[in-house]
């Protein structure tokens, strides 16, 4: 099924059901009001939901209405916690490999991991403020994954039998601040959602070991900057993110995992020179590539008006999450 959560006036929003095709809608107030209480109640609560979808789908409820991703909130506007992990060594690895005294040696044995702020997550058309140009903002495409309770050392097949829903987010950061011992928090600006999480059924095969088999297609003003395939070069799947987290302490329901940002390794041509054909999925890493191939980067991080669009789309062409469009603001005005 794939949930949405409307804009009430509220801070957590109003549940609703969308349809697989994100044209429809349906409010789950019989059911639940918000994302949060499913969680807390979800093999009493889900299988409700479920039912309502698959009216949803048959076109058999009186009072469905048309999807609207700008009503949006974040699916799930807060969350007990989100920890970001280092799905795909690629990513650190290109960055260690441009800038070795900066960015350490990504792990290879198990994922980089870190937490990060969950409180309000924005939603999937929001403007983002940033104080200044100056700070570097810079943007990272990856993928979720919102799981139920999870004991203290369970498996990567058991933390994977805790996924509860998956989707898409963009996380902003500042990259100066980044770089800056223990800044990693301070440098994490926001973190904006696609309107829809979906429970890994509705991906059929395309749903294999953890994870998605998909393409995040990354624009900036307008411009492709990466089609990148989501699955490929993903070394550790949401199990094995779980898992580690779990390693030490149990997990909560509504814990968030994200992936960082999605990941492509280069490619060796007929010269031996790397290339990236898919593009990127934050502007750190092509500035990265650049670096190694002509020592020269030309890519800058996001200025003030840039606009941003982020979408995973299936094998067959249709969007799975729904769409992400942003705008880089200035913090004046913002409320």
């Amino acid at each position: 099924m794939k949930l949405a959560t409307y804009q009430d006036g509220s801070r957590d929003g109003q549940l609703v059901v969308v349809s697989r095709d994100l044209r429809q809608a349906h409010y789950a107030t019989g059911t639940a009001s918000r994302l949060l209480a499913v969680f807390d109640d979800w093999n009493f609560l889900a299988p409700q939901l479920q039912d309502l979808y698959d009216e949803l789908n048959a076109g058999r409820l009186r009072h469905a209405f048309a999807f609207q991703a700008e009503r949006c909130l974040a699916p799930l506007p807060r969350a007990t916690q989100c920890l970001r992990g280092g799905a795909y060594p690629s990513h650190g690895q290109l960055l260690h490999q441009a800038w070795p005294q900066t960015w350490p040696e990504p792990r290879r044995a198990e994922p980089a991991m870190a937490q990060v702020p969950s409180d309000d997550f924005l939603p999937p058309l929001a403007t983002v403020h940033v104080a200044s140009e100056v700070l570097e903002p810079d943007f990272g495409a990856e993928l979720w994954a919102v799981c139920g309770d999870l004991r203290q050392g369970a498996s990567p097949e058991q933390a994977l039998d805790a996924v509860r829903l998956l989707g898409l987010a963009n996380a902003f950061a500042l990259r100066r601040l980044q770089a800056e011992p223990g800044g990693d928090v301070q440098a994490r600006v926001a973190t904006a959602c696609a309107p829809v999480l979906i429970t890994p059924d509705e991906l059929g095969p395309a749903w294999q070991q953890g994870r998605v088999q998909a393409t995040l297609q990354c624009s900036w003003n307008g411009r492709k900057f990466g089609l990148c395939d989501a699955a490929s070069d993903m070394r550790f799947g949401f199990g094995d993110l779980l898992a580690h987290a779990a390693k030490t302490r149990r997990l909560r329901t509504g814990t968030v995992v994200t992936t960082g940002p999605v990941s492509n390794a280069g490619v060796a041509s007929d010269t031996g020179r790397l290339s990236w054909p898919k593009g990127f999925c934050s502007a750190l890493e092509r500035q990265a590539m650049e670096q190694m191939q002509d020592q020269l980067v030309s890519t800058g991080f996001l200025c003030f008006g840039d606009t941003l669009r982020v979408e995973a789309k299936g094998r067959d062409g249709q969007s799975l999450f729904g769409a992400l469009e942003h705008t880089l603001m200035p913090l004046d005005g913002a409320s």
